[in-house]
């Protein structure tokens, strides 16, 4: 079994670019007689001659000539692999799988987060996926993400953190055709009588009940916000979502009117393991919490 080591490999090819030992011997710094002994281990472990040698001149053998562009690859390799321990290590490099939920990219805050890293990053690799609300605190701790981007409030295990990256408010969508559009801007009790299509986050819901003095009539809980919003299109429903969909989504058969009274506050976090020892996420966390 061969032993080459990266001193052989550095040796061979010192020698084999410039065919003299006492050049190649400058180069790495060392004296000829150990050059000499590197080149000799090299031959015995690979059972070959690698090298003529004369006194008037040094030239590659066939198994030299032949071992040449393999033992270059192999060297340019273990650097490389050097380069990237340390870019990793400092967390220039490596991996993060980022989920989100629908909201976070029509706010732009995931574009405008993962854009700035990446930028400033750019040898390490995001991977966006989108995910359930209630799916992520599992994600999360099996190492399936790194970090998410959610609407709180949700529960979470004392292993994960939250942070909150932005603020804004919730709003109605309504049917174009109702009642509700009518209105420049709709009190919580004018939707008692509604039917809510409810979205992951159902905070908004609820307090706007809340603060109605009514239990909401929920016709269906289809998750997405976009699926909300086709509820709230085909079948005339109520939706409470955050205005930030409502400034970018527009969809035939929907109008978004303010909610009367104190901002219903709708918060876009960030959720992310305690105890992180990934380097590469470390450093997009000290990014995230510097544009706060």
């Amino acid at each position: 079994m061969s032993r080459i080591e990266l001193r052989h490999l550095r040796a061979f090819l010192s020698v084999a670019r410039h065919l003299h030992f006492a050049r190649a011997a400058e180069e790495l710094d060392m004296a000829p007689p150990a050059l000499t002994r590197h080149i000799q281990e090299a031959e015995r472990h690979l059972g070959a001659r690698l090298f003529h040698r004369s006194r008037s001149a040094v030239s590659l053998t066939a198994a030299g000539a032949a071992y040449l562009p393999e033992a270059a690859a192999a060297l340019e390799h273990l650097q490389r692999g050097e380069e990237l321990a340390a870019l990793a290590a400092r967390g220039e490099a490596g991996r993060i799988v980022a989920g989100y939920v629908s909201s976070a990219v029509y706010s732009g805050a995931l574009q405008r987060s993962i854009g700035e890293f990446r930028a400033a990053w750019p040898r390490v690799e995001v991977s966006v996926t989108e995910v359930a609300m209630d799916d992520v605190g599992r994600r999360l701790e099996s190492g399936l993400l790194d970090i998410a981007y959610v609407r709180p409030p949700l529960a979470l295990p004392d292993s994960l953190r939250l942070s909150t990256l932005q603020r804004d408010a919730f709003v109605a969508a309504v049917p174009a055709g109702s009642a509700f559009a009518a209105c420049e801007t709709l009190r919580a009790a004018d939707l008692a009588e509604a039917s809510f299509a409810v979205p992951e986050q159902e905070f908004g819901t609820l307090e706007l009940a809340r603060r109605g003095r009514f239990v909401p009539r929920i016709a269906a809980r289809p998750g997405g916000l976009l699926a909300v919003l086709a509820c709230v299109s085909v079948n005339g429903w109520v939706g409470v979502i955050p205005d930030a969909l409502a400034g970018c989504v527009t969809l035939p058969g929907i109008v978004y009117r303010p909610i009367a009274g104190k901002p219903i506050t709708s918060e876009l976090a960030l959720v992310y393991r305690k105890h992180e020892r990934a380097p590469a996420v470390r450093a997009f966390l000290r990014l995230v919490a510097r544009g706060k």
